[in-house]
């Protein structure tokens, strides 16, 4: 492989350890409406995931992961960079990857994350729902987002 080079990897547990980490660093990153002991407490979950039971892909450079994208059931579950690869247009390749190669076409975005639905927006995905807390119960609402039927039509012909 050439230097600086990325690579899409199917995850493997080899990578846990910097996929939480990565997780993490992403997270305090650019989730600032979260409180920081709400970060703990996703951590915890997150640790404990089963990365193998969905499909989970890792961008990765000489053997570090510097992003990862989870889909299940055809919706993005997760995409996350490390911090000094955002703006590099990873993000971008790890959704095109998981909209032509997994078949996702919903994600759901934490509302208040506005440079999340911009980034997905641009995708073509609009909203079609939005819960008031998210999974675990907290005030974090979220916005659900499916790709329009126009944007998905486009991306099928290329």
């Amino acid at each position: 492989m050439k230097k600086n080079t990325f690579e899409i990897k199917p995850y493997t547990d080899a990578f846990k350890k910097q996929v939480v980490d990565v997780w993490e660093k992403s997270v305090r990153a650019t989730h600032g409406f979260l409180v920081p002991s709400d970060i703990d407490h996703y951590k915890k979950i997150v640790a404990v995931l089963d990365f193998n039971a969905f499909s989970v892909y890792c961008m990765v450079r000489e053997d570090i992961v510097v992003g990862f994208i989870g889909v299940a059931d055809r919706k993005i579950e997760m995409l996350f960079l490390s911090p000094e690869y955002l703006g590099q247009g990873l993000g971008r390749t790890l959704v095109n990857f998981a909209i032509k190669e997994l078949d996702a076409d919903k994600v759901d975005v934490n509302e208040q994350n506005l440079l999340a639905v911009k980034f997905y927006a641009g995708f073509g995905f609009e909203p079609y729902g939005r819960m008031e807390k998210d999974s675990e119960g907290k005030d974090y609402p979220i916005l659900k987002m499916k790709l329009s039927t126009y944007h998905e039509s486009i991306i099928n012909s290329s």
